[in-house]
């Protein structure tokens, strides 16, 4: 399968500080989900790969060119990648046609006809078809997120890197963004932490925490980390990583030793992840 990037021992450190440790992975085809708490690395891992971050070491190749290498790998990378922020400026008074038009300048659509016909394009296709003379200003939440989104999209790039882009949505227009990315034909890298988005989205999971990646593979495999260490019960697990009370009544324990009177049940993504996490802190002798 073609490789779409590569960051080969990719770090990133501001002042004292490191925010991404070196980092190496191939991407492909296909829905790479990152996880990871606040202050992870999440998202200076994503403005690395966007090439809107300069890397403090390391490589980093965007459809074959080497972005660290030259501005003019730079500039020929950026017109194959689309990228929605956690935190997109909408400019005053613009409508949600009118900004995504102004984008497209700003990504050399010259010829007029074609550029109408992206933005109408990509508007109907988050949904917004009919919001397109509708001042920003005037939309909803979730519509400006939507928005953001549909920027992203002009082009059909051959990589899409969206930090958070649930955000602000409801149940039923994560799932339709979920529909969305799943037909697109490129290699799409979501961060979130909407673990639900991850297992019913995701053909890969990375799990980053402390600026590393702790894990690297498909929620199969994730969810196998945590097999046989999720219970269900009167009581509590002795040692759990976290217990709650569920709808039936009964709590659900992740991780620790059993009470004789629960039973095994399947894990989910959130499971995996606040066991991985757990693990990780142990490894750096952090309680």
């Amino acid at each position: 399968m073609t490789t779409t990037a590569v960051l080969d021992g990719v770090w990133k450190a501001f002042g004292g500080s490191t925010a991404v440790r070196p980092v190496s992975v191939d991407l492909r085809p296909g829905v790479v989900g990152l996880l990871g708490p606040n202050g992870a690395g999440k998202t200076t891992l994503l403005r690395l790969l966007s090439t809107s971050l300069p890397p403090s070491g390391g490589r980093i190749v965007v459809a074959g060119l080497d972005v660290t290498e030259s501005h003019a790998n730079r500039v020929e990378a950026r017109r194959r990648i689309g990228y929605c922020p956690q935190e997109v400026v909408f400019p005053r008074g613009m409508t949600a046609a009118s900004f995504l038009d102004y984008l497209a300048v700003l990504k050399e659509w010259r010829n007029t006809e074609a550029r109408n016909h992206e933005v109408r394009r990509v508007l109907d296709l988050v949904h917004l078809g009919d919001r397109g003379a509708m001042k920003v200003s005037k939309l909803s939440g979730g519509q400006r997120r939507r928005l953001a989104v549909a920027q992203a999209l002009i082009g059909a790039p051959e990589l899409l890197i969206l930090d958070e882009p649930t955000t602000g949505l409801d149940p039923e227009q994560r799932a339709s963004l979920r529909g969305l990315l799943s037909g697109l034909a490129g290699t799409v890298v979501i961060s979130t932490h909407q673990t639900e988005d991850v297992s019913a989205l995701c053909d890969r999971v990375l799990v980053i925490d402390d600026g590393a990646i702790r894990f690297d593979g498909t929620v199969p495999e994730l969810l196998a980390t945590a097999a046989g260490r999720v219970h269900l019960g009167p009581t509590a697990s002795s040692g759990a990583v976290q217990t709650w009370k569920t709808g039936t009544g009964l709590v659900r324990s992740v991780g620790g030793q059993p009470a004789p009177d629960s039973f095994v049940v399947d894990p989910s993504v959130e499971d995996a992840y606040l066991l991985l996490r757990s693990e990780g802190r142990t490894r750096q002798g952090v309680t």
